[in-house]
């Protein structure tokens, strides 16, 4: 298959779903998500992922309708359906369904499940960034569905002929992107925001983390300012769709270039661990 759906047990092309409009979903964006990519048929950081979707399910009191175990076979079968290998996989649970109503639904969630054709970027070129005001609420440490501010964002991006916009909080702290995180290279060291309500604890931000301390580069989980992003050495943005990408322009602006050798290091060794984790089978 090209692409493929499910929704509480009912599979099919991505065109053939129908989802029920009582859906919370449809009222209220009530809900969370995850999601990452499939190589040779391989999902990749399954368990960190699945780990994070449970958690920012529990966090909104939903119910979920199935085990960790039961959505990675579920995840892996699906994979398995595929025409190719190498895939965007995602997933969500919405709290329930019922007639439109503010207060929660009983009952475990709705799993939705959608799959298509991807691949991973290499990170070889750079791409460009904007900067925005972040305006989101206050619980940006979860993976809701909510994210009509980074649509806004990502369309204001691409109006600029930019692939990224970053947000700040008042006083110029950055937080992340619009659908990644953000981090510098400041004097050699690794400086990412820290791991509170206002960002996404990413799970490409954490592989990034590792392979710092693996490869003895410094790191420091501290905040950061607009200031800092355009002074840094180098700019990296990395999301589970795109391991490692660098920025050589914010705002229409140069940036970065400034430690190439290192940025380098990092960019293949996450790429080398993601293609060991999902090569082939012989």
């Amino acid at each position: 298959m090209k692409t493929l759906g499910y929704y509480n047990g009912r599979y099919g092309e991505l065109d053939e779903m129908m989802i029920p409009m009582n859906d919370r979903v449809c009222w209220f964006g009530d809900g969370v998500y995850d999601a990452g990519p499939s190589r040779n048929y391989k999902i990749f950081a399954l368990d960190e992922h699945i780990d994070r979707f449970f958690n920012s399910a529990g966090l909104l009191d939903i119910k979920m309708p199935v085990t960790k175990a039961e959505l990675k076979e579920i995840l892996q079968e699906m994979v398995n359906k595929m025409d190719t290998g190498n895939l965007f996989v995602y997933y969500q649970v919405t709290r329930g369904s019922g007639i439109r109503n503010h207060a929660f639904t009983e009952g475990a969630g709705n799993l939705w499940i959608m799959l298509k054709p991807a691949e991973i970027s290499d990170g070889t070129q750079p791409i460009r960034l904007i900067t925005l005001e972040d305006t989101r609420f206050l619980h940006c440490n979860i993976k809701t569905l909510n994210l009509i501010p980074s649509c806004v964002a990502t369309e204001k991006a691409k109006q600029a002929g930019c692939q990224e916009a970053v947000f700040y909080r008042p006083g110029g702290r950055v937080t992340e992107c619009a659908h990644s995180n953000v981090h510098i290279i400041k004097d050699g060291k690794l400086v990412t925001a820290p791991t509170d309500n206002l960002i996404l604890p990413g799970i490409a931000r954490a592989h990034l983390i590792r392979m710092c301390k693996k490869l003895e580069i410094p790191v420091s989980e501290t905040p950061y300012t607009l200031e800092d992003l355009f002074a840094a050495e180098e700019v990296i943005v990395t999301s589970s769709s795109n391991l490692c990408l660098y920025a050589n322009e914010i705002d229409g602006k140069p940036v970065g270039g400034k430690n190439p050798e290192l940025l380098e290091k990092l960019r293949k060794a996450l790429l080398d661990e993601f293609y060991e984790a999902t090569k082939e089978e012989k």
